[in-house]
């Protein structure tokens, strides 16, 4: 399914004869000195068979090097692995789309290079898939860095996140159910492209399901897309949200 067509090249890639379970993807732009940090944290997982692909979305800070590196140093522990590299900034929906794409499992675990997982976070969030037959799971986030404390998810519900997004990108998701709904979208004002993400899963009767353990943390830092996106582009983001999911109550 080509949803998209970006100037990508591949730097690095070693695939295991048979596909794995679960693909662990990792989108990259400038977040060089945190990626070694997020890296070993999927290196741990108790999960068995892990792919690993990598997009950097052109990065200015060494950050292509910094995962070649790792790469070549853990690459035993790995199931498989994939480095790719946009030759052209295209923004995180592109990036998370090349990665979706590249990723050989049916199963896909949404990473951004500056957070973090628990060592059990994915076999749960698996389990929890399979269990409930949903197209994507998900945990409770914990804060660290800038902030400390816990996140807002909770339950899947469709009236919750008419007011709100309260479902963070770290989930697993069920690449048919990623095919299903289009992928990720670019939107004007970036910053919402998760909400967006979990909208289209309500509009393709789709859902989620929710693991009520503390596995995936989230790094809170002055240069968090949190911060320097979302916030200030809300207005423009509740119109263009608005717009695309008329349903939502914003």
């Amino acid at each position: 399914m080509n949803l998209f067509a970006p100037p990508v090249t591949t730097v690095r890639e070693k695939r295991s004869a048979a596909a794995p379970q679960v693909s662990v993807i990792v989108t990259l732009y400038n977040y060089g000195h945190y990626l070694e940090a997020c890296l070993d944290s999927i290196r741990t997982q108790t999960q068995p068979d892990l792919e690993l692909v990598i997009v950097d979305d052109c990065s200015t800070d060494g950050s292509l090097g910094v995962a070649t590196r790792w790469l070549a140093r853990n690459e035993d522990v790995l199931a498989g692995h994939c480095l790719l590299h946009h030759t052209k900034n295209m923004g995180l929906a592109y990036a998370r789309n090349t990665a979706f794409a590249g990723a050989r499992a049916p199963y896909v675990f949404v990473m951004d290079a500056d957070n973090m997982l628990y060592p059990p976070a994915v076999v749960r969030c698996l389990a929890a898939i399979k269990n409930s037959g949903a197209g994507a799971a998900y945990t409770q986030l914990e804060f660290f860095d800038e902030r400390a404390g816990l996140g807002l998810a909770d339950f899947w519900s469709v009236e919750r996140l008419k007011r709100a997004n309260y479902i963070d990108a770290m989930a697993l998701v069920d690449k048919k159910a990623w095919e299903k709904v289009g992928g990720y979208t670019q939107l004007m004002a970036t910053g919402w492209e998760d909400y967006d993400f979990w909208c289209k899963f309500v509009e393709h009767d789709l859902n989620a399901a929710f693991v009520p353990e503390v596995l995936c943390r989230y790094r809170w830092h002055g240069k968090s897309m949190s911060i320097t996106e979302t916030n200030p582009n809300a207005g423009t983001l509740i119109l263009e949200m608005s717009m695309r999911h008329p349903w939502l109550e914003l």
